[in-house]
C-alpha cells in the first residue's frame, strides 16, 4: 500500500483518531493515551497503534498500565494496543485489521519525524491531531512568519503535506478530515509572545482551515503518571488529590469536549 492509496477499509462506525506531528517533544504521546483512556472511561471500545517502533512511547505507556493492572487489581480502563515494526506493510496492514474489529476509536500515534506509515495514517484519518507547544519554534512546522511584524508569511511543508492528504482523501471517499492543532504546554508567563503566537495561528487556521483548542498545560504530574502507566482519570490510584491534580484533570475535560468526537449512546459522562 502506498501513501497514495485509497482510504483503508474499516467497518463503521470506527473513527480514526491520528495524532501527528513531524516534531517531537511536543506531548503528543501523552495527549494520546490520555485521550485514549478518557474514551475508554465513557464505555468506548478503543484501540491503540504506536507507528513509532523506536521510541514506543504510546506502547511504553500502556505496557505500564497494564502492569499496574495486574499488580494491584485495579479495574482501570485499557484500550487495546500494538506497535508496528516500522518497516512492513503487510504487518501495518495486519494491525489495523485487527485493532478496528470491534472498536469504536482507533487511536494511532505517529513518530516525532517524516514517516511512510504516518503519512497513510494521516490520509485515512477522520480527527487529525497536531500538538504543538506555544511557541514560534513550534509554530514554524505549520507555517512560517516575518521576523518583524510576526504575520503568517506562508503555510509550511507540513501543512502543504496535510492539505494535499485532504485533498486525496475527498476525492477517494468524499470524507473530510477534521485537523486540529492542539496548543499543548501554554505558559501564564510572557503574554506578549503567547499572544503573537496565539494570533499568528489564528491567521494559519483561516488559511489553511485547521481548528485550534488548548491542550495540556507543563504539569509535573504527566511525568509522573508515565511509570505505572496512569492518568488523570484514575484518581483512585492518587489517594489524596491536590490542586494541580484537579486543574489537570479539568484541562482534560475541556481537550475532550473541543475535539467534538462522535458521540457515543452508551457513553458516560467523565468524572468531574
Amino acid at each position: 500500500m502506498s501513501e497514495a492509496a485509497n482510504p483503508l477499509h474499516v467497518p463503521n462506525p470506527l473513527h480514526v483518531i491520528v495524532f501527528a506531528n513531524e516534531k517531537g517533544g511536543t506531548g503528543k504521546s501523552t495527549t494520546a493515551v490520555h485521550t485514549a483512556i478518557a474514551l475508554a472511561a465513557k464505555g468506548a471500545r478503543v484501540a491503540c497503534l504506536d507507528l513509532d517502533h523506536r521510541q514506543r512511547t504510546l506502547g511504553r505507556y500502556l505496557d505500564n498500565r497494564q502492569a499496574t493492572i495486574l499488580r494491584t487489581g485495579s479495574p482501570l480502563p485499557m484500550p487495546r494496543y500494538e506497535t508496528h515494526d516500522g518497516e512492513t506493510e503487510s504487518r501495518f496492514n495486519e494491525l489495523l485489521e485487527q485493532l478496528s474489529e470491534g472498536t469504536d476509536f482507533l487511536i494511532v500515534d505517529t513518530p516525532g519525524r517524516d514517516d511512510k506509515f504516518g503519512r497513510i495514517a494521516i490520509t485515512n484519518a477522520d480527527t487529525l491531531i497536531t500538538p504543538m507547544n506555544d511557541s514560534f519554534v513550534d509554530f514554524d512546522l505549520i507555517g512560517h512568519v516575518d521576523p518583524d511584524t510576526f504575520k503568517v508569511v506562508r503555510p509550511s511543508f507540513y501543512s502543504e503535506l496535510i492539505w494535499d492528504s485532504r485533498k486525496r482523501r475527498a476525492k477517494a471517499d468524499g470524507a473530510t478530515i477534521d485537523w486540529i492543532v492542539l496548543r499543548n504546554r501554554m505558559q501564564h508567563i510572557e503574554a506578549r509572545n503567547m499572544k503573537r503566537v496565539s494570533e499568528a495561528i489564528d491567521q494559519l487556521a483561516k488559511r489553511v482551515g485547521f481548528r485550534v483548542i488548548p491542550g495540556l498545560s507543563e504539569r509535573v504530574i504527566y511525568r509522573e503518571l508515565f511509570p505505572k502507566g496512569l492518568t488523570m482519570l484514575d484518581s483512585r490510584e492518587f489517594g489524596a488529590m491536590g490542586l494541580a491534580h484537579v486543574a489537570a484533570r479539568q484541562e482534560l475535560r475541556e481537550m475532550m469536549a473541543g475535539m467534538a468526537l462522535p458521540e457515543l449512546a452508551s457513553a458516560t459522562p467523565l468524572v468531574a
